[in-house]
């Protein structure tokens, strides 16, 4: 079973990754690994579901969205991004759109839009 990340520790490593970034800084490797994998723990609580995988390497991945299953190999529907992209588009300081547009989302699948279920409320 995989760990909860708890909302305190959550927002802490969201905040501290949004401080570095203003300063021109580099985020700390694990807090940033746990603004992520919060994030994550956000979307498939707010899209439970295993029709649509986002990957966010090399932090994490869930399956999330209501749909068919998906049980072996690659899936159908992929969504990948890094980690500051993630970091954007799931907490809405860039929009979906935006981000799949510039070419730092990739998308495969007819469910690999996200635009329905982000920004999340971190």
């Amino acid at each position: 079973m995989v760990r909860k990340i708890e909302v305190a520790d959550g927002r802490a490593a969201l905040d501290a990754v949004a401080r570095a970034d203003a300063e021109g800084a580099k985020p700390q490797r694990a807090t940033l690994a746990t603004a992520v994998r919060y994030l994550l723990q956000l979307l498939d609580e707010k899209a439970p579901g295993n029709s649509v995988e986002v990957r966010v390497p090399p932090f994490g991945a869930v399956q999330v969205i209501q749909g068919p299953r998906h049980t072996r190999g690659t899936p159908p529907n992929v969504v990948e991004m890094d980690a500051a992209t993630w970091i954007a588009v799931a907490t809405g300081a860039e929009s979906w759109g935006s981000a799949a547009a510039s070419g730092r989302v990739s998308a495969s699948g007819i469910r690999a839009d996200l635009a329905g279920v982000l920004p999340l409320r971190p």
